[in-house]
């Protein structure tokens, strides 16, 4: 059953991440519109895409709370990908050892930094005006993986070797299955099926900013309209 639910979820997610991508590719950008200062060469653009994925570097200019809790879950939320990757790779490489403790600590960085978007969106008028259900929803459920989680590690431990055994199982020919139900075994349930429907979902929600940003004519284009002349895509029919 596990084994079928992961193929199904992660073949939902490909295809889905990659029907969008096509979406982005395929629309036409019939107009010139760069936000200024923008670069005027193609490296230019290349950093500058660079900064807005490694840096934020908009998200700083123009919201300094939201970038401090933004950045502080997509750096954490890395290190904690990382460290849940000991559940589904043996032997395990050497490096794990020193990440083990830096991610626990990214755990409650990421944490954190969910909590202060979520009261962002709640304590401030202006963004709270334009919120919707789903803005919500998505904080509410990240921060059920991240609290659930955080839960696992610090209160109610689960049986991990069992859910090693069951993770390792979902990618193998071995039947994989769920560990006894225990209380943290619940909790643990739990947090698999957030997951599953975050990593569902995501190909369908504002989530999908991870691709579409290098596709946002607003980023992606060289202000040139003095040194070329920009033609829209069916102007030559």
């Amino acid at each position: 059953m596990l084994t079928v639910l992961a193929y199904l979820v992660v073949g939902i997610f490909l295809v889905g991440f990659a029907h969008r991508i096509w979406l982005y590719a395929s629309c036409p950008a019939p107009l010139k519109i760069p936000t200024t200062p923008a670069p005027v060469t193609t490296s230019g653009v290349v950093w500058r895409l660079f900064t807005e994925v490694a840096f934020f570097n908009s998200l700083f200019k123009g919201d300094k709370w939201a970038w401090a809790g933004s950045y502080a879950f997509h750096g954490a939320l890395v290190l904690v990908l990382l460290r849940h990757l000991r559940y589904f790779v043996e032997p395990l490489p050497a490096f794990f050892a020193h990440i083990q403790i830096a991610g626990i600590v990214a755990g409650l960085v990421m944490v954190g930094g969910l909590g202060l978007l979520l009261l962002r969106r709640v304590l401030i008028d202006r963004v709270r005006y334009i919120s919707s259900p789903a803005d919500y929803l998505w904080l509410l459920l990240l921060l059920g993986i991240g609290g659930s989680g955080l839960l696992m590690q610090f209160c109610i431990r689960p049986d991990i070797v069992h859910i090693k055994a069951a993770m390792m199982g979902m990618w193998s020919s071995t039947e994989a299955t769920l560990p006894t139900l225990m209380v943290g075994d619940f909790i643990f349930i739990a947090h698999l099926l957030m997951v599953a429907a975050l990593i569902v979902l995501f190909p369908f929600s504002k989530l999908m900013h991870l691709g579409g940003i290098f596709f946002s004519p607003t980023r992606n284009q060289v202000d040139n309209p003095r040194e070329k002349r920009h033609v829209n895509p069916w102007a030559s029919n």
